[in-house]
């Protein structure tokens, strides 16, 4: 951002709202203010108090600056209020983190600051359940991969194939595809204004789940599964995860489609065995 730009953004937090009395002192006030406060905000002799007070000033004196960063992101569904909220923690960590002898505007320092905390707000805000950030940068690769794949091959690709292109496991990629499960939100009343369709979140809620019986058991059973060896494991996942009859099986890892029935039964055997004496 240049100069020009921090004096004028400078010049917008010297300017108080229109239900104030202060009349509006310009750009060399702002900065003289500003030089005061940040004298005061950091030296130790100072009372706890006074410095406090000082960063609370220097917030104030400066939300103007959050004001006219949040505009640039209008119109983007989120409130212009909760943009300004968001951009106004960027503005305290600004504040924070300044050092005076920089050189620069403290204007300059902090817009790139508040600017950042309001695009993580965008970006945080579209996962509807938190996901790590290995899955987030591993669900982009995959859409990008996907987008290549399907047009060198004229069909979607197969897990194997996005394996083999990223450089990870099918494993892996199965758990990305299904991490992009928790990004976007529906409101729950929403609805896709279809008599046909089915109805809103809103309306399902206190419904009794005809499956909560079954929780306890697969929670019982998930540090079973990792006692597994990998090929159990993914015998396990094609046979009832992924809905492949023993045949299919049987093609996907080498082995007879007997072998594959003696494996199954052997594991489900152990689990249950397991999971009665749990």
């Amino acid at each position: 951002m240049s100069a020009d730009t921090g004096d004028d953004l400078a010049v917008g937090a010297a300017l108080d709202r229109e239900d104030d009395d202060v009349v509006p002192t310009g750009l060399e006030h702002v900065r003289a203010r500003s030089a005061e406060l940040f004298a005061l905000m950091r030296d130790t002799d100072a009372g706890d108090a006074r410095r406090a007070g000082a960063r609370d000033d220097l917030v104030h004196l400066h939300l103007s600056l959050v004001e006219h960063c949040a505009r640039r992101f209008r119109n983007r569904g989120e409130p212009f209020e909760d943009l300004v909220q968001v951009g106004t923690i960027g503005l305290i960590k600004a504040v924070d983190r300044f050092e005076t002898d920089r050189g620069v505007e403290f204007s300059t320092y902090a817009t790139p600051t508040v600017i950042g905390e309001i695009k993580r707000h965008f970006r945080d805000k579209g996962w509807a359940i938190r996901v790590p950030r290995r899955l987030q940068e591993l669900r982009m690769q995959i859409g990008g991969a996907t987008g290549e794949l399907t047009q060198a091959l004229g069909r979607s690709p197969t897990p194997r194939e996005l394996a083999g292109v990223i450089g990870c496991s099918v494993e892996e990629i199965m758990e990305g595809i299904e991490s992009s499960h928790a990004y976007a939100t529906l409101s729950l009343d929403a609805s896709d204004d279809n008599d046909d369709g089915p109805p809103a979140m809103l309306a399902t809620l206190g419904v009794e789940d005809a499956s909560i019986e079954h929780v306890e058991i697969r929670e019982s059973i998930k540090p079973l599964l990792e006692g597994l060896g990998e090929r159990e494991k993914r015998i396990l996942l094609l046979r009832f995860f992924k809905n492949m009859t023993q045949s299919q099986i049987a093609a996907e890892i080498g082995v007879s489609q007997m072998h594959v029935s003696r494996l199954l039964t052997r594991t489900l055997t152990q689990l249950r065995t397991s999971l009665e004496a749990e």
